[in-house]
């Protein structure tokens, strides 16, 4: 595991993004009402997708790149936007890699050294895994709600079906990003892309949202696919295989000595 525990040791938990923004549907507006657009309400249910009271999730994630493919089976529970737990069921290298967010705290495990280690916030913008998603991607621990502000915008070259939304984070907000746009389809209220940028306005990476599907009662993009600007050939999917939403979960799940005892 030489080449995947450093990226370990800046882990934790965007997944969703992630890694996770919210499955309650939004409330749906036609064309000829886009001025009375509550974007404050938008923002507030895109920053729980893949959430909801309680969230228990089975994943696949996909790394790419031009010299090397593998694939993490990954298992994530989630309370509210506070709580995550990321376990890598396989491959076998990886297996029983945990990782634990408790609001501000997180933590990983690495079974290979059984030791429990700290993440400190500096290394919440690091690579989970060796994959293109950052640590904070994975577990959301920055707020779009919170940590930025935001507006809608009509770029240039906007598609009629589609609302954007331009998030810049506030000053006091440990973010890197210069900006986000993220672009809604009107219809549904489903996401189909968001751009990242960086404090110079070069856009650095695109997640694009794909697959609608229906979980447990709820419908969302069962793929995202996260593609660095800056790195030719590079890619991570991550693919939602089954999922719950509001069922109840055994607190003991989000402690720390979870962390080993699952192992």
């Amino acid at each position: 595991m030489a080449r995947n525990q450093t990226p370990m040791l800046s882990l934790i938990g965007s997944l969703v993004v992630l890694f996770f923004l919210s499955t309650a549907q939004l409330p749906l507006f036609a064309e000829n009402h886009a001025a009375d657009i509550d974007v404050k309400a938008i923002v507030k249910r895109m920053d729980a997708l893949y959430r909801s009271e309680t969230s228990q999730t089975n994943m696949e994630m996909q790394i790419v790149t031009p010299h090397w493919e593998r694939t993490l089976a990954l298992e994530v529970w989630t309370q509210g936007m506070d709580k995550t737990f990321i376990l890598i069921n396989s491959p076998k290298k990886e297996k029983g890699v945990a990782t634990l967010r408790i609001g501000n705290e997180m933590w990983n495990y690495l079974p290979k050294t059984n030791k429990v280690m700290k993440v400190p916030p500096s290394m919440m913008m690091g690579s989970w895994m060796g994959s293109d998603f950052t640590n904070d991607d994975l577990v959301k621990e920055s707020s779009m709600l919170n940590d930025y502000t935001y507006k809608r915008i009509i770029p240039a070259d906007a598609q009629p079906d589609h609302l954007y939304i331009q998030l810049l984070p506030k000053e006091d907000s440990p973010i890197v990003w210069g900006k986000l746009i993220v672009a809604i389809r009107v219809s549904d209220q489903i996401p189909v892309w968001q751009h990242f940028y960086d404090e110079t306005g070069r856009l650095t990476r695109v997640m694009n949202f794909k697959e609608i599907k229906a979980f447990d009662g709820k419908t969302i993009p069962s793929v995202m696919e996260m593609i660095p600007q800056n790195k030719e050939g590079h890619k991570t999917v991550v693919r939602f295989v089954d999922a719950e939403f509001d069922k109840n979960i055994d607190e003991k799940v989000f402690t720390r000595r979870n962390l080993q005892k699952r192992r």
